[in-house]
């Protein structure tokens, strides 16, 4: 329901991210659900957040990615928002209110953004950073959208958005297209393709506090190319059979 005032759902994977946790949980604002999906951890992920989180939702994910993560805890919402929170700290969680007023003042997708003013990051390499230009670029020009930041993943929505974005269904162990760390752009590209308003954000990506990434820049990067090249022939098929156009993108910048 799209209320002025609404209920706001987080949904944060987790691999292997326990002493992140301990720092993370602890400074989220309070809100009415936290939804905590663990990849099957093996450190103590799990234990951490029953402990720091004793009223979330936490519950495991049924095949392996980050997309299947997001899959298995978009089923739990019970809120009107749904915001995506990584769990190694990169996310500010004072932002959550700037991404909420996007959505209450008319966007049905609010998304983040490091490269347009009040954005940045701490933690993106010159590797990444050219890698997600060229990325965003082709997007914008195949699905002509207007996207600066393809590749991230701090985003919210309403939770009335989530049949538009087609993830594989949680259900069944065998691994399906979109499981992966390629979802971020296949949820961005489908907003996109669903013609639904979607406004940019600004965002600064923190350092993760502990540990190394699970992004693989070359193999992942390739899964997003695949994304962007098969929701291009997508969009193609409904065009030709007259469905939504594609959305644009609007910026919001912070004062």
């Amino acid at each position: 329901m799209r209320t002025p005032d609404p209920r706001i759902t987080l949904v944060i994977p987790v691999l292997n991210e326990a002493r992140n946790l301990e720092v993370v949980l602890p400074a989220l604002p309070p809100v009415h659900q936290i939804i905590v999906v663990d990849g099957n951890s093996a450190d103590d992920s799990v234990a951490v957040a029953r402990r720091f989180l004793p009223e979330a939702d936490v519950l495991t994910q049924t095949r392996r990615g980050k997309g299947n993560a997001l899959a298995c805890g978009f089923e739990r919402v019970t809120g009107d928002i749904v915001i995506m929170v990584d769990a190694d700290g990169s996310a500010a969680p004072e932002e959550i209110p700037a991404f909420v007023e996007t959505l209450v003042a008319g966007a049905d997708f609010a998304k983040g953004t490091r490269f347009t003013a009040g954005g940045g990051s701490d933690d993106i390499t010159l590797l990444r950073r050219a890698g997600n230009a060229v990325l965003s670029g082709l997007t914008n020009l195949l699905l002509r959208t207007r996207f600066t930041d393809l590749c991230y993943g701090y985003n919210a929505f309403w939770a009335d958005v989530v049949p538009s974005l087609g993830l594989p269904e949680p259900a069944g162990t065998e691994p399906r297209w979109g499981d992966g760390f390629e979802v971020e752009t296949l949820i961005n590209c489908r907003v996109a393709l669903a013609g639904l308003k979607i406004a940019e954000v600004p965002s600064f990506e923190r350092d993760r506090i502990y540990g190394t990434s699970n992004l693989d820049t070359f193999r992942d990067g390739l899964r997003v190319l695949r994304v962007i090249f098969r929701e291009t022939a997508r969009s193609r098929r409904k065009r030709r059979r007259g469905e939504a156009a594609v959305s644009g993108v609007d910026r919001v910048v912070r004062p």
